[in-house]
């Protein structure tokens, strides 16, 4: 080609690109679809998801039991599809803990050794070889004979020698929901590459039709004749054994092993397959609650407070004592139900005999304090009274906040009936403890007039003060009556609150209670600020 030919291909050639540039790049006009082109798109993009879906169906065909495909087969949105897959993997996760699922990648990589392996026309994962390596692994020793040929035959199938179809013996010592020494046979009768999985020992022989040929021991000595063999009713063809036929060899054995190695392999831990029942007591009540304190971006403190009413325990006498004791159990995991962190605890309540009935009219506080990353959670508390027995478990969902750093942000408002500077030796943690301030929330936000209320709040990202180089800003604290009459209104100044700074501010404030009428009040603050604690209290 010549210097001149190339020069003009280079040319139109970046003609052509510059002119889809500035198609790309340009506005359009391009005119809305209509409704009948947005169904058609509606309907292709479902056909896709539901491709989507059949094709994990099939991935899965070997070990999905009937239930859960009758489950999977009744949803109707994707959201309950993904999920239902989720679930699925989880009861089958050896080690739910964990971010791997040991058994995931082991099936998906016996599917792909099935297909490098043991395709013959179709891909491997469908062939009889490929179904019972996908689900029960590999044999513990396999007999080759996959070139057929002369072939000695076992005393259990008759003795005496033949040839066969090629064919390949699996054994197995010990397979779960089968039994122990476990043999299955592949036969290719049709010399094809493909080994279906047989019951019949003698659909190997390839002399089984030829007459005097391949004959079995006692067939060889005059004993049997070989057209015995077709006239047996259990399925096989084979000849006459010495000594009789074993039981592995009964047809009622064969076909259990057949059916059992056709099922859905049990679950190696018994205890995950296990349905979930909610069962809910309400012998012993409790309230629980949550509050929020964002650390960083990726991580969060979580306060979670348990309260149980004393007059709901049972104390029992002890050396002039009534003691009282309770067992919590908290769980946090994932939607997917996989644990992230937990937290145990025994409380006791101990009360001398003659204040009984003043320690009876109090509450017992619980409080943990956890790290967390940002995400939705479940918070599973079980509360237990160690000596009447009575138990309850409730559950909660934790919402952990993203702190993003551009963005004003808040932590959980929390009314407090304490709060004050943690000792040195409980700083960062304890009961109660936030940074190095303990902070008791009052779990019905009710106080007394002659009970001090305390306020606790962490601002985040707000401006600063270009020549101060504090935040900028105020905060008012309001108390409103359950009518909503405002009862009490302070403004602090932000600049003024100790240690604060243009990344957080800690408010930590104390209202009287008189301010407020016994009806109840409501605190408010200003600004599109978002307090993110929960409870039932």
């Amino acid at each position: 080609m010549s210097l001149q030919r190339l020069r003009w291909v280079f040319c139109a050639c970046l003609a052509v690109s510059l002119g889809v540039w500035a198609q790309q790049s340009g506005e359009t006009n391009a005119r809305p679809l209509t409704k009948r082109q947005q169904k058609k798109n509606e309907a292709r993009l479902r056909k896709e998801l539901q491709s989507t879906y059949s094709q994990w169906e099939a991935e899965v065909e070997y070990i999905i039991t009937d239930e859960e495909r009758a489950t999977l087969h009744r949803l109707r949105t994707d959201e309950e599809r993904e999920q239902f897959i989720e679930q699925f993997w989880l009861r089958r996760d050896p080690t739910p803990d964990t971010e791997e699922n040991e058994f995931k990648e082991e099936h998906y990589r016996r599917i792909a050794y099935a297909n490098e392996h043991y395709a013959s026309g179709i891909p491997g994962w469908k062939t009889d070889r490929g179904r019972i390596y996908i689900t029960r692994g590999a044999p513990d020793e396999i007999e080759d004979h996959s070139s057929g040929g002369f072939y000695e035959r076992p005393a259990a199938e008759g003795g005496g020698g033949t040839s066969t179809f090629p064919f390949v013996l699996w054994r197995y010592r010990h397979l779960d929901g089968v039994g122990d020494d476990v043999n299955i046979e592949f036969v290719d009768t049709t010399m094809s590459g493909e080994f279906r999985m047989t019951i019949d020992p003698s659909e190997k022989d390839a002399l089984l039709y030829v007459p005097g040929a391949g004959l079995t021991w006692m067939e060889e000595q005059g004993l049997a004749s070989k057209t015995d063999r077709f006239n047996r009713t259990d399925g096989t063809h084979l000849g006459t054994a010495f000594g009789g036929t074993p039981e592995s060899m009964n047809e009622f054995t064969r076909m259990d092993q057949l059916v059992s190695l056709l099922k859905p392999p049990p679950l190696k831990y018994p205890d995950l397959e296990r349905v979930s029942s909610t069962v809910r007591y309400d012998l012993l009540p409790f309230k629980m609650r949550s509050d929020f304190f964002p650390l960083t971006e990726s991580s969060a403190l979580a306060s979670i407070t348990v309260q149980v009413e004393n007059r709901d325990l049972a104390f029992r006498a002890s050396q002039r004592m009534e003691k009282a004791v309770l067992h919590l159990l908290g769980e946090i995991s994932t939607m997917t139900n996989r644990q992230v962190n937990h937290f145990e605890a025994e409380v006791a309540v101990d009360s001398p005999t003659e204040l009984l009935s003043a320690y009876t009219a109090r509450k017992s506080v619980f409080n943990r304090v956890l790290p967390l990353p940002p995400g939705m959670y479940r918070l599973t508390v079980t509360v237990k009274d160690m000596t009447a027995g009575t138990v309850n478990r409730r559950e909660m969902p934790l919402a952990v906040p993203h702190l993003d750093a551009e963005k004003l942000a808040a932590s959980s408002l929390v009314l407090a009936d304490q709060i004050e500077q943690a000792p040195m030796k409980s700083a960062g943690m304890g009961q109660f403890v936030v940074g190095d301030t303990k902070v008791r929330p009052r779990m019905d936000g009710a106080f007394r007039r002659d009970e001090k209320m305390g306020v606790y709040l962490k601002l985040y990202n707000l401006g600063a003060d270009a020549e101060t180089h504090k935040p900028s800003g105020q905060v008012t604290y309001e108390v409103r009556s359950s009518t909503g009459e405002k009862m009490l209104e302070q403004t602090d100044d932000l600049s003024a609150v100790p240690g604060a700074s243009a990344s957080q501010v800690t408010l930590q404030n104390g209202q009287p209670g008189d301010a407020a009428e016994d009806a109840g009040f409501a605190v408010a603050r200003s600004g599109p600020l978002h307090a993110a604690s929960q409870g039932d209290g």
